[in-house]
């Protein structure tokens, strides 16, 4: 399975969401290349709002950082983002790379290669947020069209991963085993969960009857999601 990570500090040894990701990545990966990126060295600059994004996406001041996290998530089946608990919400940082992504956002220019992929997202905390922390990402998973997208999001109750406690760190493996057994029996046949089918047939209500952005008016009609072609289907018209 080809995976990209996307890790949302560059600590490691000593972080919860990095181990756990390691975990993951060894059940899953099956001997195949993992890309990895580390912010915010991979993207280190804020969004600045210019708004070329939304009518040609390699205008971004930033593409030079933005286009290889894009190529190697499109090439993923599997996309990993890790995001340690910051005040109740994910570090700055990737919420500074997940701006840079709401171009592709279902309302405006989705990638139908979302479509066809699954994502897992990791948090930890000392004490509590995870929750609030994996929502954050979660939003971008089902407006980027992301499949299929799972969450572990565990309390550690300590300040690193060598001050876990073994017990919670054996609960945590039984549960890793679990999800990356559903991932692999997913990734045979993916296809989108309801909430984003639903929030696809949302938004392309939305372009027929409002047309805001002619810029993404054009790109819906250019993938004939206006008429009867879908992001999800495969090499099929949609009935």
């Amino acid at each position: 399975m080809k995976i990209t990570v996307i890790y949302g500090t560059p600590r490691k040894a000593k972080s919860s969401t990095y181990q756990i990701a390691q975990d993951f990545i060894n059940l899953l990966s099956d001997g195949d290349h993992v890309k990895e990126f580390f912010l915010p060295k991979s993207m280190p600059h804020f969004c600045r709002g210019c708004w070329e994004c939304f009518t040609d996406h390699t205008k971004c001041p930033d593409f030079e950082y933005v286009s290889p996290i894009i190529e190697a998530i499109l090439e993923a089946d599997l996309l990993i983002l890790t995001a340690p608990v910051y005040v109740y919400h994910v570090p700055g940082q990737v919420k500074a790379l997940l701006d840079h992504f709401g171009y592709q956002w279902m309302a405006h220019q989705p990638r139908k290669e979302m479509f066809h992929k699954q994502a897992l997202l990791i948090s930890t905390a000392a004490g509590a947020g995870t929750r609030s922390t994996i929502k954050d990402l979660k939003d971008s998973m089902n407006f980027w069209g992301i499949a299929r997208t799972y969450a572990f999001g565990r309390n550690t109750h300590a300040v690193d991963w060598d001050s876990v406690d073994e017990k919670r760190k054996l609960l945590f493996r039984k549960d890793i085993i679990r999800i990356a057994r559903k991932i692999k029996a997913a990734s045979i046949h993916v296809t989108p969960c309801l909430k984003v089918k639903g929030l696809f047939y949302m938004m392309r209500l939305m372009h027929h009857k409002f047309r805001f952005n002619q810029a993404d008016v054009v790109y819906w009609e250019s993938h004939g999601w206006l008429e009867k072609k879908r992001p999800w289907d495969r090499d099929r018209q949609a009935i």
